[in-house]
């Protein structure tokens, strides 16, 4: 048997922060409080040395679902004490399929996956059993799923196509995906309607698995017109609704989820600590028609004079009234991966300063960026507002907010907000500014999405519940990583087991990989209790 008792720790569960110790008997917490000796005889013994004991952080949005079989990937979340990953986000990613469609357009977000092939998410899932340290949930990505069934055609779906796509969406629920993602800025998504998103939602119905969105039309100055359309998809299908990367100013976000409430909705979002975001630069720059073309054909379009003087003329001047960049876009990029090694030079450069090293203006520079790239550039953008931490905070305190970093692991010079999200909460936003405390910071962190996603008996320290745990040193932890230095990792977490098992000891990764594909708990009168929530990887015998 598998034993260990946390000693001298204070536990955070709940409202409170009571000095416990914790024991674990293979991958359950078995007893918390004052344990008595004989119980614990044979426990290994690992000194908390007043450490907050709580329960291991669940990242709702994040790309690493190809990246995490990466040891330095690994020990970036880990030492946010991050045991457990969303992937499938923003409607693009690998399954159902064999993945091309992910490889292709988001190859610059999420990554190359070394080892599915396809075609279910079942098979997805099951590549990250006994492989890796941590927990892997997945989102159905409706984008995906439109790519199998309709390529990339811009208009509506028949009905023969959306019974096609409701079919793989419940195959993946089947699977144990705790949700449907879309992405309806990026193609295919920007080409389905509500009616349709809405259809795809049914299967979740019965489990209550939500639907996530990268909202239509724009966040900041346009949010009312995106959260009109979450109503519309989940009052019609009858789910829950999250909303991704949800920037908007806090009064107002605080307002819109009122409004959904209002409206019957049972709504959450996630927001992550930082102003700049970071995305693809062809959805930035590219026209949707032009972003949706095979690479081959899209580099050939963009090699074109003629083609390249109707971007110049047609297309860039939008670029140019965009609400969140505007005519000063070119300082307002920095090159974060390109795949061009005639561009290596240019990453953590702007693109303004890339032209100017070229001797060209930007559009040409972002134009011959991307082409030599075959549109596989990921990119950090400013805004020309700048928000206070007072903003941030009120709005990641909203209690609909859980936390997302958003975290994209591809590139030279990444956004700081994969290594960095979660540690910044709480130093920043809970031991700074004091947005959150401890026992709300659990729940925005761990607890609310474990309830939100269905992960089952975890996000809480108590007995029964598996043993996913982050020990925290309340006046050390912070965020390193920078927009200058953006791969430095987190410190002040240096002990994390996953599944009763130390993953992370000393700052450093055991080797030992308890981890695996994490599959949503069905729905139970009873909510989410022990009983409910043997999901965890088959490798390690939960059925």
């Amino acid at each position: 048997m598998n034993a260990f008792l946390i000693r001298g720790g204070h536990v955070v569960e709940g409202d409170a922060i009571t000095r416990a110790e914790v024991l674990i008997h293979d991958d359950r917490i078995v007893a918390v409080g004052e344990i008595d000796p004989a119980d614990a005889a044979g426990a290994d013994v690992l000194e908390a040395d007043g450490r907050l004991v709580v329960p291991g952080f669940v990242d709702v949005h994040s790309h690493a679902e190809g990246a995490v079989f990466d040891p330095e990937v690994q020990l970036a979340l880990l030492r946010q004490g991050v045991t457990t990953v969303i992937g499938g986000q923003d409607g693009v990613s690998y399954a159902p399929g064999d993945g091309a469609h992910a490889s292709e357009y988001f190859a610059a977000i999420n990554g190359p996956h070394p080892r599915y092939r396809g075609p279910r998410v079942a098979d997805l899932l099951a590549t990250y059993d006994g492989q890796i340290p941590l927990q892997v949930a997945y989102l159905v990505p409706a984008g995906t799923v439109r790519h199998e069934v309709m390529g990339t055609a811009d208009r509506p779906a028949t009905e023969a196509e959306r019974q096609c796509m409701t079919a793989l969406v419940a195959q993946g629920v089947a699977d144990g995906a705790v949700g449907l993602s879309t992405g309806l800025d990026y193609t295919p998504g920007l080409y389905a309607d509500a009616e349709e998103i809405a259809a795809l939602c049914h299967p979740l119905a019965a489990d209550h698995l939500p639907y996530v969105t990268h909202m239509r039309g724009g966040y900041e100055d346009n949010s009312q017109v995106g959260i009109e359309e979450v109503a519309r998809i989940g009052l019609t299908a009858g789910v829950p609704v999250h909303i991704s990367h949800f920037h908007t100013r806090a009064d107002e976000a605080a307002r819109l989820m009122d409004w959904l409430a209002q409206h019957g909705l049972d709504a959450s979002f996630d927001a992550y600590p930082y102003t700049r975001g970071c995305s693809i630069l062809g959805m930035s720059l590219l026209p949707p028609a032009v972003n949706a073309l095979p690479p081959d054909e899209a580099v050939t379009l963009l090699h074109d004079p003629v083609q390249r003087q109707q971007l110049r003329e047609d297309w860039f001047p939008q670029v140019d009234r965009n609400a969140s960049l505007g005519p000063e876009w070119p300082e307002l990029i920095t090159i974060a991966h390109t795949i061009a090694r005639d561009f290596d030079w240019a990453h953590g450069l702007t693109l303004a300063q890339v032209a100017r090293r070229r001797g060209t203006d930007a559009v040409d520079a972002a134009l011959d960026l991307l082409a030599a790239s075959r549109l596989q550039v990921n990119v950090v953008m400013a805004v020309r507002d700048q928000r206070p931490v007072a903003d941030l905070g009120r709005l990641i305190a909203l209690p609909g907010h859980l936390g997302g970093s958003d975290g994209i692991f591809i590139g030279a010079h990444p956004h700081p907000r994969a290594r960095g999200t979660f540690a910044s909460y709480l130093a920043t936003y809970v031991r700074e500014h004091a947005f959150l405390d401890w026992p709300a910071a659990v729940q925005h962190l761990s607890t609310g999405p474990v309830s939100r996603f269905r992960l089952g008996a975890r996000g809480r320290v108590l007995p029964g519940h598996l043993a996913d745990l982050a020990l925290i040193d309340a006046e050390a932890v912070r965020d390193t990583a920078t927009y200058d230095d953006p791969t430095a990792l987190a410190v002040g977490i240096d002990d994390v087991f996953v599944a009763g098992r130390p993953v992370l000891a000393g700052g450093q990764l055991t080797g030992d990989r308890p981890g695996g594909g994490l599959r949503a708990a069905p729905a139970t009168p009873q909510g989410d209790g022990p009983a409910a929530a043997d999901i965890h990887s088959p490798h390690q015998g939960e059925q």
